[in-house]
């Protein structure tokens, strides 16, 4: 039988394991459940498991709707997505219940926009089918004609969605590369411009005059399948395409067949629909493609700092006290 002391203790499900302490500092002010298998919840089991809580730490792969806050019950707070996206969490479903949702911005800032550059280079000079030729055993000697790449010095870079990542990823490559730089925004950026020299354009013609395309738009209603066929075929057949948003941002079936057809010269994503992909995946199999999975803020500093601005949404929701980061 539990303590009265701990009956009054919240209840909190944490839908996987995080890194560093934080999840500590949580469990001393509420009764914790952490979900401890490395493949995520399935929806009838987090059904389960949301039940009588009075919080949820929950992660982009688990689908927080209205029928999930619905069982989960009235007593539930406050939602702490470890993530900066929330696509995942119903929050006008949250909104009318009176749950808060939080999010995890700003901390992997860094880490995703040196993923973003990594693989930039990674499509742009072959170096995934490259490294399986030496690992293969394939490499017979050095050929004057092999392997040949697209440099970025000099060329055109175009940003789509210019937040806090896409500036960054814009400031290395602008400041490392001296490219030029075209972006796509709500409203001119006049610091952009004055610091990198960025012109802001539309999505066509930063399509069409871009030698390099890094998209990092969050998921809506109107960015779902914004790169789709009618824009990739304004793109040049040397261009290569960047992805580290989210994957329902560009039409995959379309970007199969522009690298099948060689369209564009390549592609390297960090996000997928669904992830993972299937081995059999066109774009996996395709030597013109580089798939990371989903790892732009997998760093020690960026996941520790996540996990800390996570728990301190939870337990700011659980008191009643506004969010650290709060999207609702």
């Amino acid at each position: 039988m539990e303590s009265h002391e701990a009956v009054k203790r919240p209840r909190v499900l944490v839908t996987r394991q995080t890194p560093g302490e934080s999840l500590q500092r949580l469990r001393e002010v509420c009764e914790v459940e952490v979900w401890p298998e490395t493949m995520p919840p399935s929806r009838e089991e987090l059904c389960r498991l949301v039940k009588g809580r009075h919080g949820l730490l929950t992660m982009l792969s688990d689908r927080i709707d209205g029928e999930m806050m619905e069982i989960a019950g009235d007593q539930l707070a406050v939602i702490s997505n470890y993530a900066v996206g929330f696509n995942n969490i119903d929050v006008d479903a949250a909104k009318t219940r009176g749950i808060a949702v939080g999010n995890t911005p700003d901390v992997l800032t860094d880490a995703t926009a040196d993923l973003a550059v990594a693989l930039l280079f990674a499509a742009s000079r072959h170096v995934l089918p490259a490294g399986n030729q030496v690992r293969e055993g394939e490499w017979k000697t050095w050929e004057p004609t092999g392997w040949l790449g697209v440099e970025p010095a000099g060329k055109t870079l175009g940003i789509v969605g210019m937040g806090r990542i896409g500036r960054a990823t814009a400031r290395r490559l602008v400041g490392g590369w001296g490219m030029n730089l075209l972006y796509t925004s709500r409203s001119d950026q006049a610091e952009v411009e004055k610091e990198l020299g960025g012109r802001r354009v539309e999505l066509d013609t930063l399509l069409a005059e871009s030698d390099f395309v890094s998209v990092h738009v969050a998921l809506t209603d109107e960015t779902r399948n914004l790169i789709d066929a009618e824009a990739i075929s304004k793109m040049k057949s040397t261009s290569v395409l960047v992805n580290t948003a989210r994957g329902e941002i560009v039409d995959q079936d379309a970007l199969v067949e522009a690298l099948e057809n060689r369209s564009i010269f390549g592609a390297g994503l960090d996000v997928t629909t669904p992830e993972p992909l299937s081995a059999e995946h066109p774009l996996v199999k395709s030597a013109h493609c580089v798939i990371l999975p989903h790892i732009g803020s997998a760093t020690h500093t960026s996941r520790n700092a996540m996990a800390e601005i996570a728990v301190d949404n939870l337990i700011a929701g659980l008191s009643g006290r506004p969010l650290r980061c709060s999207v609702t």
